[in-house]
């Protein structure tokens, strides 16, 4: 009974070691990292016109006071257009590390951001932006990379 209790010991001992150093590769024998991928990496898109995907095609901003929710995708074209410009994050609570990358494909119309929750700040700067986050249509503030601390939203134009 005693050499029984010790295998079963060893053998829990020996899974709890090896899957607490569990590394998953794709495309690769020796993942370095808990997820190595060797390859390229696609991400969901919304809002980009595809003739390959369905359903692609246009995002569309709200109306004042009832802006158009981001809750999908990563790289997200946004096509304000006159009253309906505005978007807005999911709290920045809700998804810790969720990234978006946001751009405003529009030629006329300005994309204004907010957020369920949290506040939105400038990658260099400690202060908190006052909501609407602001993506020009003319301008090289087209893109922003938004990212969820947990608490708040960062944002790198």
């Amino acid at each position: 009974m005693n050499k029984l209790k010790l295998v079963l010991i060893l053998i829990t001992v020996f899974y709890a070691a090896t899957s607490g150093l569990a590394q998953v590769g794709i495309n690769t024998t020796t993942p370095l990292s808990t997820l190595d991928i060797n390859g390229n990496l696609n991400v969901k898109e919304i809002g980009l016109l595809n003739v390959n995907v369905a359903s692609s095609g246009t995002f569309n901003g709200g109306p004042s006071g009832s802006a158009a929710q981001i809750i999908d995708g990563v790289y997200i074209s946004i096509t304000p257009t006159a009253g309906s410009d505005e978007f807005i994050l999911p709290n920045a609570v809700n998804v810790p590390g969720r990234i978006y990358v946001l751009r405003n494909i529009s030629n006329s119309v300005n994309a204004k951001v907010y957020t369920f929750g949290g506040g939105l700040y400038a990658k260099d700067n400690s202060a908190v932006t006052n909501p609407p986050l602001i993506m020009p249509f003319n301008a090289s503030l087209k893109t922003a990379i938004l990212i969820s601390d947990g608490v708040n939203w960062t944002y790198i134009f």
